[in-house]
């Protein structure tokens, strides 16, 4: 306990020692928000990856995929690499980093609003970022609570309210630049850490090894599950682990505190290298969380309804119940770090929004900038109170599970964004009502799949599912409602696509 205890101390006072380093860099909105638009592609690569895997990862969709499709669940992982950290980058990096230049924009909402010349886009845009990342926020609170619960003994509240203070603390005083030299310092851990876990509980005595474990894991034969198919390739359902892909994968390339990584990156060299460093720790830290998510059958037994005992939250905590009290102390910190990192980009991305895209567009004078500055600030505390609260509502509520909510926040966001942004960077036909289109289809969809589920075909009532339909069809909607709307002004977007040549 007290090895437990020191680390976590330990941990806790160098991410609040870097907020208090970095503060100096946080002086004007620009540094706050962006870090002053100079990072490098280490600190990059890791504010993205970091920011990418979750306690909703490690705890909630390595325990819930794990265990519905076994082994295969690690082609989630290798998606996450490919689709959500290497394509994105190559595809959107460079393209990103100078149209948000060109037209000064520091948040996606506020890119929507000029790239569209349409104030109204912008604000429904901010809406919805606001909207939407408080349920994935909730999220991250939940999946760390179990892993506390277990290591300390002590009420997940209590884990909650530490997590959510010590985070607003470096975050507040150092705005984006302490939030990537933390992310840096959390992604080491988060590496190091799954390499370290994957081996130590494959290597207990209910795996018995990988060679064991695979053979185990194909012996189990259940309702909906022929026997042999959780140690397959492709595991018992080839469609949902493709949805799950999907959404996991492709959603990145339209969520707003994924993309706003590409603002923050100094130039051009920097993206090549950032691709190459991001893309190795996704495969590392998502293909790790999910192979190791995939034996979680071989520790939990099942309920008469086929569900594990506990749920599927407790999966990987009790998995790791046996692997040693320093062990225990290192992947408490690791999913600290996962948690933390997403938590201070979320904030991050949902105060400024907030302050920049609807607080000083909507006032008549406008805000100084030791207004916004003060307003970002002031955000980032009750937007981290709101989502705390929700989170420890919803637990003792049993709402949902931490992949019910992460699925619903994803889905309307990059559902939203993802044709309109991505799109908006290649062609100058998009046009604003096309934008205007996906983004009401988008949340409207995923709003009614909460409260009229049963209402959908069986393969849309999974939020995760829906999630991941709805991105696909915006890559259908946009293009289709931008041949029958207005054109988009000719002189903006012809010096906006000159500045992409250069």
């Amino acid at each position: 306990m007290i090895i437990k205890i020191a680390m976590v101390v330990v941990f806790f006072a160098v991410m609040i020692a870097v907020g208090i380093i970095c503060r100096k860099k946080a002086t004007d909105v620009n540094g706050f928000v962006l870090g002053g638009r100079n990072i490098g592609p280490w600190l990059t690569a890791f504010a993205y990856g970091t920011s990418y895997f979750s306690a909703v990862i490690f705890i909630g969709y390595a325990g819930q995929f794990g265990w519905k499709f076994g082994v295969s669940s690690s082609w989630i992982g290798i998606g996450n690499a490919i689709i959500g950290s290497l394509l994105p980058w190559l595809i959107l990096g460079k393209r990103t980093r100078r149209m948000t230049q060109y037209f000064d924009s520091n948040t996606m909402p506020d890119f929507f609003g000029k790239r569209f010349d349409s104030k109204g886009l912008k604000t429904l845009a901010a809406i919805i970022v606001f909207i939407f990342l408080i349920p994935y926020t909730a999220s991250l609170y939940n999946g760390l609570s179990y892993l506390f619960k277990m290591a300390f003994n002590i009420d997940y509240t209590v884990c909650i309210i530490a997590m959510a203070l010590l985070t607003c603390i470096y975050v507040v005083a150092g705005g984006y630049m302490a939030s990537a030299v933390n992310n840096f310092i959390q992604g080491i851990i988060m590496l190091v850490g799954i390499v370290a876990v994957v081996f130590a509980v494959l290597n207990q005595s209910e795996a018995g090894g990988l060679t064991n474990a695979l053979l185990s894991l194909g012996q189990i034969e259940a309702d909906g599950i022929p026997k042999g198919s959780l140690s397959s390739l492709f595991g018992p359902s080839v469609f949902n682990l493709v949805c799950v892909v999907i959404l996991t994968s492709l959603g990145t390339w339209g969520l707003p505190q994924m993309v706003h990584k590409f603002y923050a990156i100094k130039d051009d060299k920097a993206i090549v290298k950032g691709t190459v460093i991001s893309t190795v720790f996704a495969l590392i830290v998502a293909g790790g969380c999910y192979f190791l998510g995939g034996f979680g059958r071989l520790f939990v037994a099942p309920t008469d309804a086929g569900t594990p005992v506990g749920g599927y939250d407790l999966i990987v905590p009790t998995m790791l119940s046996g692997v040693g009290d320093l062990l225990i102390g290192v992947v408490i910190i690791l999913v600290l770090s996962a948690s933390m990192s997403t938590l201070s980009s979320l904030v991050l991305t949902s105060s400024s929004t907030l302050t920049l895209d609807l607080i000083k567009a909507n006032r008549k004078n406008g805000m100084t900038e030791k207004q916004q500055l003060l307003s970002m600030r002031v955000l980032i505390f009750i937007f981290i109170a709101v989502s705390a609260i929700i989170a420890i509502v919803q637990a003792h509520g049993g709402v949902a599970f931490i992949a019910d909510l992460m699925g619903i926040s994803w889905g309307a966001l990059a559902g939203s964004f993802l044709a309109p942004y991505l799109l908006s960077l290649y062609t100058k036909r998009v046009t604003k009502a096309a934008a205007y289109v996906n983004f009401i289809f988008a949340s409207a969809v995923m709003i009614l799949n909460i409260l009229a589920r049963s209402s959908f075909p069986a393969y849309l009532q999974s939020p995760v599912n829906c999630g991941a339909f709805i991105m696909l069809a915006g890559l259908v909607i946009v293009p289709l409602v931008s041949l029958f709307t207005k054109k988009p002004d000719e002189k903006l977007l012809n010096s906006a696509f000159e500045s992409l040549k250069k």
